[in-house]
């Protein structure tokens, strides 16, 4: 049987820019896979506080996607109670795609600050592949803080797991206060994305 190799793309998604989708169409050309699926978050353990509703970025989400047969978008976290933990994720689409299927988790090169600190990480590390993004123009991550925390072939999973992004000066929390003060960022956010933030009136945007 085939191994369909899945990535799965966390994050806030507040709301989801043009970076997103071209960073996420790089990372499936980069690491050969079949498709990518964007796993908005309940509620990050490390966030306290998330600007628009989950049903709003899912919903954002999916008209961002709209024609892409790579991308999907499940609201498993969003469904799930608080705290929402990565290994419950994984766990979750392990159960949902079965045994054969070849799952990566995608994070970012800034998370790596903390991720020995991750909810039962070392198993997390063992149940599935974590791809680490960077961005290019900035330094390759380095694994050696973790010798001595993960074992060694953790370790180096993770090294042949990197993978580097084009360079995207985006910010959500630049666009965010952009749409605050009445600008439409439509060179940032596709065009279905910000006909929904108006509608919806979202993060203080003029109707």
């Amino acid at each position: 049987m085939k191994h369909i190799k899945t990535i799965l793309f966390g994050g806030s998604f507040d709301p989801i820019h043009n970076g997103h989708l071209r960073v996420g169409r790089a990372v499936l050309e980069e690491l050969a896979a079949d498709q990518m699926i964007f796993v908005p978050a309940r509620r990050s353990p490390h966030k306290s506080h998330i600007p628009a509703g989950g049903h709003h970025r899912l919903a954002m989400i999916q008209r961002a996607i709209t024609g892409s047969d790579k991308f999907s978008v499940s609201d498993c976290e969003l469904n799930r109670g608080e705290p929402s933990y990565t290994l419950d994720t994984i766990y979750f689409f392990r159960k949902e795609l079965g045994p054969e299927v070849d799952l990566t988790w995608l994070m970012g090169a800034d998370q790596l600050a903390d991720f020995d600190k991750w909810y039962r990480v070392e198993e997390l590390l063992d149940i599935c592949r974590v791809s680490v993004m960077y961005r290019a123009g900035y330094p390759k991550p380095d694994f050696d803080c973790f010798r001595g925390v993960f074992r060694p072939d953790q370790i180096t999973r993770l090294e042949q797991g990197v993978v580097e992004t084009p360079l995207i000066e985006v910010s959500s929390t630049e666009i965010r206060r952009q749409l605050a003060a009445g600008e439409l960022c439509r060179d940032v956010l596709p065009e279905s994305v910000i006909r929904y933030i108006q509608s919806h009136h979202l993060y203080g945007s003029p109707r």
